[in-house]
């Protein structure tokens, strides 16, 4: 890519996209290679601009979502046209129910040709439409660094999420001079003074008040402002997804053990960056009132009346929320009654995560990976039985460590989200905890980590079967199908064959230094751990 004259780039369509995206300060791709899509591969090979390739495109978008999420910027993903984007739909949709910037640049057959069968042909607009924030067909090349702005912006605009261009195969193989791209300035969104006011009111002169945070307190960098608000207000705060580690282990207003009498016992509950969802029982906290503040008017829940839902910024909202100097009730009982049962639920933990057992328990499990994770380690939850035990015994101890698939609940980010975090940390501990349900959706990218020299850990909780579907059934049927894997599968083998190592572990006592070798291997390791399939996670009831 030359310049022609100051303020005027040259080059063709992989380049000038290439333009764009480094202006919102997008710093790698994630892909696996198709032909459609070569300009974009020419583009970064000649800029040195790092190129990560998977075995199949879901890993690639799960790469970009996990960039996307620890690094609060933009992450990419590049298809190819037809299956390349169809594979990579499930990414895409997991990205929109997060709230992540992931730009999809997909391939598209020629438009010249269209109609005619080329290769790969199909108009991917339909499919991608309903799950991301933006979709467009870049019409010709001069195009493409303005549809990259407007695509991007739209990602990152509250409430953030995926976007989606496809680019037909002309258009990103012929050149053109265009203006230099730069970023646009992101839109900001502040509440209504009125609702925040309400809610610090509410707040403040509750008996029993309590704050639940999600992902968005984090992806709207207000983890500060979260614990300002906190602290001004004294009011207990418990975590889910991404607001997981907000506050740090120890301090007097963190909670996570006494959920169930926080939420039974409760006058005021403010869920904040965090939908009303099934993990909230739909926000169905009656009698207490629910306060809902939201980054934008989206995402006000519309199945339930809260008493208040602040929309904007959340940083600005929690801020103004430490700030308030209204009448304040004391809460200095409730927090003490709540620590009580915090520390009740904390022994019973212990004495789970230390269980004597054969087959080993899940608790124990994670017992032992709490002994040899660092502080600043990211795990990342894929699978359902044995990554429900996750959330419960592992505990982030710095915000944004933590990465699972969401509400959504899709199988197979595991390796994807290694990649993005093994990219985004290069040192820091990256360790997968992976049902071995999941490891059939993305264990084959053990493959793009090894070759690629991304080492990582993964831990394998194999049970041999599909726990939240197998003890439910059961439950309902007296009887399951569909529901069981072969028992003692060596997945260690796998990810050997593929460049990586591993072992299995059958006795509880090997756990730990069978972890410790993981972490000192320099490679991708699977800690293949057979658990006791009758031990099951409680299902939620609340999935419909």
């Amino acid at each position: 890519m030359g310049d022609m004259s100051e303020g005027q780039i040259e080059g063709h369509g992989g380049e000038l996209a290439l333009a764009a995206l480094r202006a919102y300060g997008i710093r790698e791709l994630f892909t696996l290679s198709g032909g459609h899509v070569f300009p974009l591969y020419d583009a970064a090979h000649k800029a040195g601009f790092p190129i990560y390739d998977v075995r199949h495109e879901q890993s690639a978008v799960f790469a970009a979502e996990a960039v996307a999420k620890l690094q609060r910027r933009p992450g990419l993903a590049v298809l190819t046209a037809g299956p390349g984007v169809t594979n990579g739909i499930s990414g895409l949709t997991s990205a929109f129910f997060n709230a992540s910037p992931v730009l999809v640049l997909g391939g598209r057959a020629p438009a010249f040709r269209w109609g005619s069968g080329s290769l790969q042909e199909i108009d991917h607009i339909p499919l991608v439409s309903s799950i991301t924030k933006y979709a467009a067909t870049v019409p010709d090349t001069a195009s493409i660094p303005g549809s990259v702005q407007a695509a991007l912006t739209a990602a990152l605009t509250a409430h953030r999420g995926p976007a989606f261009l496809d680019l037909p195969l002309e258009v990103l193989f012929s050149s053109e001079d265009v203006p230099a791209p730069v970023a646009d300035p992101i839109p900001v969104t502040t509440a209504d003074p009125a609702d925040i006011a309400k809610a610090a009111e509410l707040l403040a002169s509750a008996a029993r008040p309590v704050i639940i945070a999600g992902s968005d307190v984090w992806a709207g960098d207000a983890i500060e402002a979260l614990t300002a608000a906190a602290e001004a207000l004294q009011i207990p705060v418990f975590t889910n997804g991404m607001g997981r580690g907000a506050l740090p282990p120890g301090h007097p207003l963190n909670f996570a053990k006494a959920r169930r009498a926080a939420l039974n016992e409760a006058d005021v509950i403010a869920v904040i960056g965090t939908p009303l969802d099934f993990r909230l029982n739909f926000g169905e906290f009656d009698p207490a009132q629910v306060i809902h503040i939201v980054d934008a008017p989206s995402q006000r829940a519309t199945h339930v009346q809260p008493a208040v839902s602040p929309a904007g910024d959340l940083r600005a909202t929690l801020t103004a929320l430490a700030d308030h100097t209204g009448k304040r009730a004391d809460h200095s009982e409730w927090t003490a009654g709540l620590r009580a049962a915090e520390d009740a639920g904390r022994s019973r933990d212990a004495a789970a995560m230390a269980a004597e057992t054969d087959p080993i328990k899940p608790a124990r499990v994670y017992g032992e990976l709490r002994k040899v994770l660092a502080p600043d380690a990211v795990t990342i939850g894929d699978g359902g039985d044995f990554v429900s035990y996750a959330g419960r015994y592992l505990e982030p101890s710095q915000p944004g460590t933590w990465l699972d698939p969401g509400p959504y609940g899709c199988l197979g980010t595991g390796m994807g989200y290694a990649m993005g975090a093994r990219v985004t940390y290069p040192d820091r501990q990256i360790c997968v905890l992976m049902g071995d349900g999941a490891a059939g959706f993305s264990l084959m990218d053990a493959e793009s980590l090894a070759r690629q020299n991304l080492p990582v850990v993964i831990v394998v909780g194999n049970n041999g079967i599909w726990g939240l579907e197998k003890h439910p059934m059961r439950a309902m049927y007296g009887y399951d199908v569909a529901a069981d894997l072969q028992p003692g599968l060596h997945y260690d083998h796998v990810v050997e064959a593929l460049g990586g190592a591993g072992e299995t572990v059958t006795k509880a006592n090997d756990l730990e230094p069978a972890l410790t070798r993981a972490f000192n291997a320099g490679v991708p390791y699977l800690v293949n751990v057979i658990t006791d399939p009758e031990d099951a996670y409680p299902r939620s009831s609340n999935l419909a």
